[in-house]
């Protein structure tokens, strides 16, 4: 996956304001992150080299950091350039704002621009359904930005069995080979039998709009990052609903969500991230296999309800840019496990928890293999608050005042 020399410019400029943040801000919900030892911040500096540093550092930041105005103002031209769907493929070549209506029964919104270009697309009342691609397929340029007009029903869907374009795998039916943003306060259905629902070979990012998703195998799967600010999602997914993942940097593959509401059911993970995933804020109401999947996760904020037939969040070793870690500074996450060999909270690393509240119920609550931190927040397990992180292996010494114990099997207590 190509990485934009601007990329790369900003991922520069935005590490240097992540460790100012660092340096200035303590725990608080406006903090860059929340508390970390200095045992597991070590031993996460140690791994990091090049590229992945600047990325590693500069992942943990406000969801300011995140978005640009761009992405979060909906706002367009109305005497914009109207195209109305009727029969034929669409073609934009050329930046600028586009309003689209009408419908395709067995056709494709197409977008093949210069690589410099910005594009958006105002839907307002498009149907569009292609068998064998992608309803909305965008081959070229900078950021695509989809808006979705105040009041409009959309509808974008891909039938049967995909077919590739040349070398590329096309494999959804909204599929974007750069940048693309949604938008707006209106409404978009997304379906496909085969594949996924929407891919972004880059970036994708969310800062409104009503989204309805069912797709075969991910809801939403990103190379880079998916970032998402707002918006009402209801899933359906055949593997993961939220999926961001980079075969050639393992850096990327971010999730990071500053709010929204989301009803998620995933055969398998709810959302899965291969470095860093980050809940600001947002509700969740998720039944899957298992809920949360990353090397980092990060809650600040919001209220995350899980039920789940494998582990509830499970922070695996998939990055060379973060030790695993599950960090909870504040809202409510809750978890109800189902019955056999599953973990409500299962680290490969580290746990650490300074805030917010933390109930689970299941068989196994917490399985650590590193170090546990508790300095503050509510622990619940099975019914009951608890004044110390217990450990699916028993068999290590409480730990101090705000510390933790290493190896498996230790306590952090207060």
């Amino acid at each position: 996956m190509k990485m934009n020399m601007h990329k790369k410019r900003s991922i520069i400029v935005l590490a240097a304001a992540s460790a100012l943040l660092l340096a200035l801000t303590g725990c608080g919900r406006n903090a860059a992150v929340g508390t970390v030892t200095d045992d597991a911040r070590q031993t996460t500096a140690q791994t990091r080299t090049g590229a992945s540093a600047e990325v590693a550092d500069t992942a943990k930041t406000t969801g300011d950091d995140t978005f640009s105005d761009r992405d979060l103002d909906a706002s367009y031209d109305a005497d914009a350039g109207r195209i109305t769907l009727a029969g034929e493929d669409v073609r934009i070549t050329e930046a600028g704002t586009y309003i689209l209506s009408g419908t395709l029964t067995d056709g494709q919104i197409v977008v093949e621009a210069d690589k410099e270009a910005k594009i958006q697309l105002v839907l307002d009342g498009v149907s569009v359904t292609k068998n064998g691609s992608a309803a909305l397929y965008v081959k070229q340029a900078d950021k695509v930005f989809v808006t979705l007009a105040d009041g409009s029903q959309n509808t974008l869907a891909s039938t049967g069995s995909f077919t590739p374009d040349g070398d590329i795998n096309v494999d959804a039916a909204v599929f974007s080979r750069d940048d693309i943003t949604f938008n707006g306060s209106g409404a978009l259905t997304v379906s496909a039998e085969a594949g996924h629902g929407i891919v972004g070979k880059d970036e994708v990012t969310v800062a409104g709009g009503d989204y309805t998703i069912t797709a075969a195998q991910c809801a939403i799967r990103a190379n880079d990052s998916i970032a998402i600010a707002d918006g009402v999602f209801a899933i359906t997914a055949g593997t993961d609903g939220l999926h961001a993942e980079n075969d050639e940097d393992d850096a990327f593959g971010i999730v990071k969500i500053t709010g929204g509401s989301y009803t998620i059911l995933a055969t398998d993970d709810a959302v899965h991230a291969t470095s860093l995933l980050q809940i600001d804020d947002g509700s969740f109401e998720i039944t899957a296999a298992e809920g949360m999947e990353a090397t980092y996760i990060l809650i600040n904020g919001g209220s995350v309800s899980i039920n789940a037939s494998d582990d509830g969040v499970n922070a695996a070793n998939k990055s060379s840019a973060y030790t695993p870690t599950f960090e909870i500074t504040g809202g409510t996450l809750t978890i109800v496990m189902g019955a056999g060999d599953t973990d409500g909270v299962d680290s490969n690393g580290d746990l650490i928890i300074s805030g917010g509240t933390i109930d689970v119920t299941g068989n196994s609550t917490f399985d650590y293999d590193g170090t546990a931190s508790y300095t503050g927040g509510v622990i619940i397990v099975n019914g009951q608050q608890v004044s110390q992180i217990p450990n699916q292996m028993m068999g290590g010494g409480m730990g101090g005042p705000g510390g933790g114990m290493g190896g498996r099997g230790g306590f952090g207590g207060f």
